[in-house]
């Protein structure tokens, strides 16, 4: 028998629209973070099949701060504030500087996101809309992390990370809690897109949570910035001279240093994609569901819409949607008149 996804989907749309509406209420309140409710939200998991397998689309898409990227820097932001923290800095190429000026604004405290040259301008727009001050430096992430590293050694701020901390991985660990009580039964696989390597962190510390030891994980990278493979295969971090991807919220030199470590002895399959792959996914992903996502995500749908070999046997899968803020309608349509060229 097959996890079930269909069912699940209708009562955790109910559960999201009620989460949403108490966040609105608790996430002002005042005081000790420890008297709110978390930022994140559950998000619904839609049951789909994409050539001919079962596949669970867990919608993280849908959080208030649009990906995943909530989960943990909102515990960490809570955490922060909790102890008097007065400014929050981060680092990001998009999604991660959104959540941190999203949970800054719901705290009440001042954020200041350092972004890279190749953050496209619409996603500096939007992280600025939510109050944060929006630095650009350098060509790419590791460029503004290490602006962002220095501003946070000032007085009463807090360095946000956008993947390395392990109160991240214990926030995107309540993704696979979540799984635990929609699935029927464990799946056989989970796809999931890898930049940083945060996700796949909060997911790995997740599965061994619930117990889920013979779930796989393909952990998916576009192929001009993969660092997790060539690291996995070497046993060591690898550092890119130059990633380059249309997802580029995944363009990082190198992966979290605790990731090799974590991904011993586990079940983790490292797969790349094309860029042509990713948005394809995004356009198909729409077609069929609705859903507007970013090409990081459309990386971790590819396998799925390519029937990649390495899904072979496999009967049901999870995909994380990961996130829909690195994206805009222009490009979604420009994504599916190439395809249709």
């Amino acid at each position: 028998m097959t996890p079930s996804f269909e069912h699940q989907a209708t009562h955790d749309f109910a559960e999201t629209d009620h989460a949403a509406f108490h966040l609105q209420a608790s996430g002002r309140r005042a005081g000790n973070s420890r008297d709110v409710a978390p930022l994140h939200i559950v998000t619904p998991l839609l049951g789909a099949e994409i050539n001919g397998r079962r596949v669970g689309l867990k919608l993280d898409n849908l959080q208030p701060a649009r990906s995943f990227k909530l989960r943990g820097i909102g515990k960490l932001c809570q955490h922060h504030a909790d102890r008097g923290v007065r400014h929050f800095v981060c680092s990001s190429a998009g999604n991660a500087g959104y959540a941190v000026a999203w949970a800054g604004r719901a705290l009440g405290v001042p954020v200041t996101v350092f972004v890279p040259g190749n953050t496209p301008e619409h996603v500096r727009r939007r992280i600025a809309s939510l109050g944060a001050r929006v630095n650009v430096v350098g060509d790419v992430w590791d460029h503004a992390n290490a602006a962002a590293m220095e501003l946070a050694r000032s007085p009463g701020c807090a360095f946000i990370p956008p993947f390395d901390h392990p109160m991240l991985w214990q926030g995107h660990a309540s993704l696979v809690d979540e799984l635990a009580v929609q699935c029927e039964r464990a799946p056989d696989a989970i796809l999931l897109a890898v930049g940083g390597g945060g996700l796949l962190l909060g997911v790995l510390e997740g599965l061994a949570s619930v117990g889920w030891r013979d779930t796989r994980v393909f952990a998916v990278e576009p192929e001009r910035a993969s660092s997790l493979g060539p690291s996995l295969q070497l046993g060591r971090v690898v550092e890119l001279e130059r990633p380059n991807s249309v997802a580029s919220s995944l363009c990082v030199k190198r992966i979290a240093p605790s990731l090799v470590a974590a991904c011993a002895g586990r079940k983790v399959t490292p797969l790349t994609v094309s860029d042509e792959e990713a948005t394809q996914a995004c356009v198909r992903l729409a077609e069929d569901h609705g859903q507007v996502v970013e090409p990081a995500c459309g990386a971790a749908l590819a396998p799925l819409y390519a029937d990649h070999p390495a899904l072979a046997g496999l009967r049901s899968v999870v995909a994380i949607v990961c996130g829909g803020m690195v994206v805009t309608l222009e490009q979604l349509a420009h994504w599916s008149r190439a395809n249709l060229g």
